[in-house]
């Protein structure tokens, strides 16, 4: 495997890894059925009696991928269930903190650079899926837990929908797996992308082809977010159930808070995220400059990596975060500014709140289109916005309440689903019934 370029500016070379994989899980494969057997039956739902289900949540993103699963992991706990969540190392802390207990399995990118902003380039982001999450950190991942569920018998697992080495792993021993889906708009992950690479990794593992690649929807799909928002040209499997998530830092959050003024002016929210902050150049800056002259309070979060100083003084109607809990921002914003990430974006929609989107990559120029589409959000080129044109473009949907309307419609829909305990009802269906969960 030649040496490619992640996101980040890493380097990794796949060879050395992909060896040490094949020889671990043929270690690991001496006696499967056994092993199959002890996961599939440990714990089961009796007749009108619940038995406690031990699942573990895996992730092989950031934080991005892991508030999605939050609250059903919570919900899981409450219910009673054994709860174990599992990611890469440097996800510990933020699992942790967020009350659940944490095993850590795949490897680190090291850590995160800041980089210049790069003109949007959806055949770069694609190759970034299919040669990571598709590729190497697939294969990196399934081989730490299958170790991990050999050695701790869980009776589900539920990833979310990239954490393909964990759907693998899972396979392979005969456990039941569920995917909780972590992009909004449905139009990045797609099988012809990552069906290659993953037809190799199977092939590893001893599986059949899977060349449709439904693996990720064979049993359950949890879609966290507002059926409306799914773009149409991708839609939702038979397996797929909508819920309402409790909303990213609503649960185990223990950042900051914002201490809302209802009587004050319009507060204008901008944030980049968690990942693409590290790589927006001089974005912050124009997003500032744009935005503090206007008639509001402006509250910018620029990630716990990057220091406010280093912004200047500001304005008095200006406050320059490195994180707040989004759950205390939201519900009073008049607008939110970002990079168009599945988080900030069904976060606002959820509140009734439009939106200003300058996309960088990944899932985001669909999540963009999709708002768009909706009537809620209007769209800038990250590379070449000025302060001038982020300023009217945040100017005029303040002054336009069709977006704010368009925004609402969206909430209402989002609210009408189902928590989190109807997902996890279906996780003990599926660990009971070990069969699809069709929607009905």
């Amino acid at each position: 495997m030649p040496p490619f370029v992640l996101r980040h500016g890493q380097r990794y070379d796949g060879g050395g890894l992909a060896a040490a994989a094949a020889g671990i899980c043929l270690a690991l494969l001496t006696d499967i059925a056994s092993v199959a057997d002890c996961c599939g039956g440990r714990t089961r739902l009796g007749r009108g009696v619940a038995i406690t289900v031990h699942v573990l949540f895996s992730f092989a993103g950031g934080n991005g991928h892991f508030q999605p699963l939050v609250p059903l992991a919570a919900a899981a706990a409450a219910a009673g269930h054994s709860v174990t969540v599992t990611g890469r190392p440097r996800m510990a802390s933020a699992v942790e903190t967020a009350g659940f207990t944490f095993v850590a399995t795949g490897a680190d990118r090291g850590p995160p650079e800041r980089l210049r902003l790069r003109e949007l380039d959806p055949e770069r982001e694609d190759r970034d899926l299919r040669e990571g999450f598709g590729g190497w950190l697939a294969r990196d991942r399934s081989v730490g837990i299958l170790a991990l569920c050999i050695g701790s018998r869980p009776d589900l697992v539920v990833c979310d929908e990239t954490d393909f080495g964990a759907m693998i792993a899972a396979e392979r021993l005969g456990i039941p797996s569920a995917t909780v889906l972590v992009m909004a708009a449905g139009s990045f992950v797609r099988p012809g992308l990552v069906a290659e690479p993953l037809s190799r990794l199977r092939a590893e593992h001893r599986l059949p082809p899977d060349p449709a690649l439904t693996m990720p929807s064979r049993y359950l799909v949890l879609s966290p977010f507002p059926p409306s928002f799914r773009d149409p040209a991708f839609p939702l499997p038979a397996t797929a159930h909508p819920f309402r998530s409790l909303g990213s830092g609503a649960v185990g959050d223990t950042a900051p808070q914002w201490p809302a003024d209802p009587s004050g002016p319009p507060l204008v929210y901008a944030t980049l995220g968690t990942v693409f902050n590290m790589e927006s150049g001089d974005l912050f800056a124009r997003m500032l400059a744009g935005l503090r002259a206007l008639p509001v309070t402006l509250l910018v979060t620029v990630g716990r990596e990057i220091d406010p100083a280093e912004f200047g003084p500001q304005p008095t109607n200006v406050h320059i975060e490195r994180y707040v809990s989004q759950s205390s921002v939201l519900p009073h914003c008049s607008l939110v500014m970002s990079h168009g990430g599945s988080g900030s974006v069904i976060g606002a929609l959820a509140h009734g709140v439009p939106l200003v989107l300058a996309p960088m990559g990944a899932d985001q120029p669909g999540n963009v289109a999709r708002c768009e589409a909706l009537g809620v959000a209007r769209a800038l080129d990250a590379l070449t916005a000025t302060p001038e044109s982020i300023g009217q473009a945040a100017t005029g949907m303040l002054a336009d309440p069709r977006y704010r309307r368009a925004a609402e419609r969206i909430r209402d829909e989002y609210a009408a689903l189902p928590g989190p305990a109807y997902g996890v009802t279906l996780l003990e269906r599926l660990a009971a019934e070990r069969v699809p969960i069709l929607t009905s």
